[in-house]
């Protein structure tokens, strides 16, 4: 794997691990709209433990993909539809 790709895996696994994140440990606001009953967004978000959460397990998901695709693990070359 070349360094862009890499990066690219590690975005895409980031992005993903993030919307998996966004909902652990949110709380609908108290008071609802009188006329709609609409709540909006979480009264507490805390976007930089979420980020900080992200980070880490893209981290741990990043590194055991790369270890998998350099060790010949996980191969898109070398299958039933590569003439072995």
């Amino acid at each position: 794997m070349n360094w862009f790709s890499g990066v690219v895996l590690y975005i895409m696994i980031w992005m993903v691990t993030l919307f998996a994140v966004l909902p652990i440990g949110t709380q609908p606001r108290p008071d609802a709209d009188g006329a709609t009953g609409w709540r909006g967004a979480p009264s507490q978000a805390r976007m930089w433990r979420k980020v900080l959460i992200t980070t880490i397990v893209a981290a741990i998901l990043f590194a055991a993909a790369f270890v998998a695709i350099q060790e010949d693990w996980l191969s898109f070359r070398h299958g039933i539809l590569a003439g072995q």
